[in-house]
C-alpha cells in the first residue's frame, strides 16, 4: 500500500492507522505561529464507527488504502443477513443488514449495489443515488395550496416518510434520493 505524507490527506481518503481502517471525514490544515504546520484530521473507523481526531505533521507517513469496489445484486434477506450475488463470478455472500444503516428500506429485490472490500472483508455498501418508490399514503391536495412552495408528508411502500409537493397523490411512483432521503421528482 502506498505511504503518503501527513499533509497530503484529503477528505474521503481511507487510511490504515493504529491497526484499524479509518476514513478521513474532515481535514483542516493548521499553520500555527510557533512550530511546524500540521493537518488536523477527523477520522471515522470503518469497522466500528468510532471517531478519532489526530494531528499529522508533513513528515509523518500514513498508509493510504485502496478499497476494491464490486457491483453485487441483492437477492433476499435471511435472519437479518442480506444475501448478494457477485455479477461476475455468481458467487453469493451474506452481509449484516445494518451495513446499509438508515438507507436499508430503499434496498429492493434485484437491485445492484456497490460493495467496498478491503482484502476479502466487506466494509461498506452504497445504494444507487436515486430509487423509485410508490406513495401509499398522503393527504389529498388542498385547492389553492399549490401556489406556495409547500410540502406535505407521505408514506412510501417501504415505510419511509418523506415530504412531497402537493400535486403528488396516493399510488403515484416518485423518485427519492437515497443520500438525502428526500423527494426528487415524479417517476
Amino acid at each position: 500500500m502506498p505511504k503518503i505524507n501527513g499533509n497530503e490527506i484529503r477528505p474521503g481518503y481511507i487510511l490504515e492507522h493504529n491497526d484499524g481502517l479509518w476514513v478521513a471525514v474532515k481535514v483542516s490544515h493548521v499553520k500555527p505561529g510557533k512550530g511546524g504546520a500540521f493537518a488536523q484530521v477527523e477520522m471515522k473507523n470503518l469497522r466500528n464507527g468510532s471517531k478519532l481526531n489526530e494531528r499529522f505533521r508533513a513528515a509523518d507517513k500514513v498508509e493510504k488504502v485502496r478499497l476494491e469496489q464490486k457491483d453485487q445484486q441483492f437477492l433476499y434477506e435471511n435472519d437479518g443477513m442480506l444475501v448478494f450475488m457477485d455479477l461476475d463470478t455468481y458467487e453469493q455472500i451474506e452481509l449484516p443488514a445494518d451495513i446499509l444503516g438508515e438507507r436499508r428500506p430503499f434496498l429492493q429485490d434485484g437491485m445492484t449495489i456497490q460493495i467496498e472490500y478491503f482484502e476479502s472483508e466487506a466494509l461498506s455498501a452504497s445504494l444507487p443515488q436515486r430509487v423509485t418508490c410508490k406513495v401509499v399514503e398522503t393527504e389529498p391536495a388542498v385547492k389553492g395550496q399549490t401556489a406556495a412552495n409547500s410540502f406535505k408528508p407521505a408514506i412510501l411502500d417501504n415505510g419511509v416518510r418523506v415530504m412531497v409537493p402537493p400535486f403528488v397523490g396516493q399510488d403515484e411512483d416518485i423518485v427519492v434520493s437515497t443520500e438525502t432521503m428526500e423527494y426528487v421528482e415524479r417517476a
